[in-house]
């Protein structure tokens, strides 16, 4: 008779991913997983079946826990400007807050393992173009009420504003300093002006 799993999956696939975040998914081990987990590997492989699995569990949650919130937040507000300003506060904010311990899975995964692993180069891509999309949708929505610019594309101040927060959390991974950032993000801004 087979066993029953025992543990909370999602509560797995957190500790894992604090761990991709911490040292990557090439300075990852097995063991590592199993120690942050408290799981052993025959459970872990039981679960995940690999530990490409149990990282692309990890990718998923992190858009869950991160990426999804962060849609929402663009989503809620009415001005534009506003919302995309508290967003980029809020990463620069998180950054510092966090260091130089954990790295943004979303920037290390593009890194390490999306040209050689195409579920991992899907998922970013999804993830990437989620957000680009919300942030369109705001933007025009912003140059219909005249908050932002109409003579700038929507679409392209949407990738390059993503690609800036990106940007933001490779520097701040580099140098987390508050000012430092703010300065980088007030430039990416003035571009809805």
């Amino acid at each position: 008779m087979a066993r029953t799993r025992e543990f909370d999956l999602e509560v797995a696939v957190a500790a894992a991913m604090d761990v991709f975040r911490h040292k990557g998914y090439e300075g990852t081990s097995m063991r590592d997983l199993a120690q942050a987990t408290g799981l052993g590997s025959g459970s872990l492989y039981a679960a995940f079946g690999s530990k490409d699995g149990l990282y692309l569990a990890a990718l998923d949650l992190y858009r869950q826990r991160y990426a999804t919130p962060l849609a929402e937040m663009l989503r809620s507000g009415n001005d534009a400007r506003d919302v995309i300003r508290e967003v980029f506060v809020g990463v620069v904010d998180d950054i510092v807050r966090d260091g130089r311990r954990q790295a943004c899975l979303i920037v290390g995964a593009a890194m390490e393992r999306a040209h050689s692993d195409l579920r991992v180069a899907e998922r970013l891509r999804s993830t990437t173009q989620s957000l680009e999309l919300t942030l369109f949708d705001l933007l025009a929505e912003g140059q219909l009420r005249g908050d932002i610019p109409a003579d700038r594309s929507a679409s392209d101040l949407a990738v390059f504003l993503v690609t800036s927060l990106q940007g933001l959390r490779v520097m701040g991974a580099i140098n987390p300093d508050r000012a430092t950032l703010m300065r980088s993000a007030e430039v990416a801004l003035r571009c809805l002006t």
